[in-house]
């Protein structure tokens, strides 16, 4: 077995010559490396091209919903003109019969008459033109309606006034000194602190939570949405209440599995945890 450890070294650390031929000059440039060496560079640049890779297909990701929503807002603004314009022209036609009828006589009416006028209103377009533009409204409204839904369920803001004191990820524990997976964040606050929903939803568990949570309160606000918030000294709402974003859940506390009064703030989405700190710009 050591012969063999002995003769992969030998191998890994053999010199290997990488010849640069530069285009401009006949002298060429000759790298030596061990073979091992070689290996390093060509993970590291393919780790890093994953990296870049995953940048840019977020980027792209990101550009495309700005993309899709600035459409739809240059669609509706051009249906709205659209709206105006027949209203214009419903307006125009109403005018136009109302000093006609206001003659008085079938005789004057007749008289006085523009046929071209007349003919050029085309009431059947105007009417099929309304009812496509009461369509788009219906449309806009429903898609305000779905967005607002989303932007009620997405959390939003600090739970409580605070600082930071434990990221979300792998950390030391701060009770067993060994390393462990954080899945939310610690916000450090006076106790009895204010607990607030950080967006709209069902309070779908109050009490007692086994694992070193202590007192906690978990909410669901729809579209995959739910949060966690425990170690509290007490919780303010029941299983089944509705919430608003704002709303008082909880007082800060240090029940369970805690060194002092914090509220430990979890964020999931269509069951897998996600980083808070992503979710807390704006007000709760």
């Amino acid at each position: 077995m050591t012969k063999k450890i002995q003769a992969f070294l030998k191998k890994a650390f053999t010199s290997i010559t990488i010849m640069v031929i530069p285009h401009d000059s006949i002298k060429t440039i000759n790298l030596k490396i061990p073979m091992v060496g070689l290996i390093v560079i060509i993970m590291l640049a393919a780790i890093g091209g994953a990296f870049t890779l995953a940048m840019a297909v977020s980027g792209i990701e990101y550009k495309m919903q700005n993309t899709v929503m600035a459409e739809k807002v240059k669609f509706y603004s051009g249906q709205f003109s659209q709206w105006d314009r027949t209203m214009a022209g419903l307006k125009l036609a109403e005018t136009r019969f109302r000093a006609l009828f206001s003659l008085g006589s079938k005789e004057e009416v007749l008289k006085n008459v523009d046929t071209a006028s007349v003919e050029s209103i085309d009431m059947q377009d105007r009417i099929l033109e309304l009812r496509k533009t009461i369509e788009t409204v219906a449309e806009i409204k429903d898609y305000l309606h779905i967005q607002k839904d989303i932007y009620a369920s997405t959390p939003k803001g600090y739970p409580a006034q605070g600082e930071i004191t434990s990221t979300y990820g792998t950390r030391q524990d701060p009770i067993s000194g060994e390393n462990a997976f954080h899945g939310g964040i610690d916000i450090s606050c006076g106790s009895r602190t204010a607990i607030r929903a950080t967006a709209d939803g069902m309070v779908s568990y109050s009490g007692w939570m086994d694992g070193g949570n202590g007192n906690a309160v978990i909410l669901e606000h729809g579209f995959g949405f739910s949060t966690v918030y425990a170690h509290n000294t007490a919780n303010a709402v029941k299983a089944n209440q509705k919430v608003k974003r704002g709303d008082i859940i909880g007082y800060v506390g240090a029940t369970g599995k805690a060194t002092g009064p914090h509220v430990h703030y979890e964020v999931w989405k269509n069951g897998k945890r996600l980083d808070p700190q992503k979710y807390l710009s704006g007000k709760s």
